[in-house]
């Protein structure tokens, strides 16, 4: 389960995505809808509906006079069944 979840994506859009039961997950260059979905139900505990993957693509930068590269990524977007939610983010008050 290592190897394909990796990590939640917390970004200002993936937060907005949640209050849809839509969850932004980084996960391993090898894995595939149905891995994906079973790791996220076996991890979190919730039924999956739904996987979307998208291929981030790497990305040349400049840093001054030397150039680099930021590695691509893939993103696994979850939706997950109605009432029920992963809690990936803790509100401060």
């Amino acid at each position: 389960m290592k190897d394909i979840l990796i990590q939640p994506i917390i970004t200002e859009k993936s937060f907005n995505l949640s209050s849809q039961s839509k969850y932004v997950f980084e996960v391993g260059k090898d894995a595939n809808k149905k891995e994906i979905g079973k790791a996220v139900a076996d991890m979190y505990k919730v039924t999956v509906e739904k996987v979307n993957i998208v291929q981030k693509r790497h990305k040349t930068r400049r840093y001054g006079k030397t150039t680099g590269i930021k590695p691509g990524r893939k993103a696994a977007i979850v939706t997950v069944k109605k009432g029920q939610e992963i809690k990936l983010f803790e509100e401060t008050k």
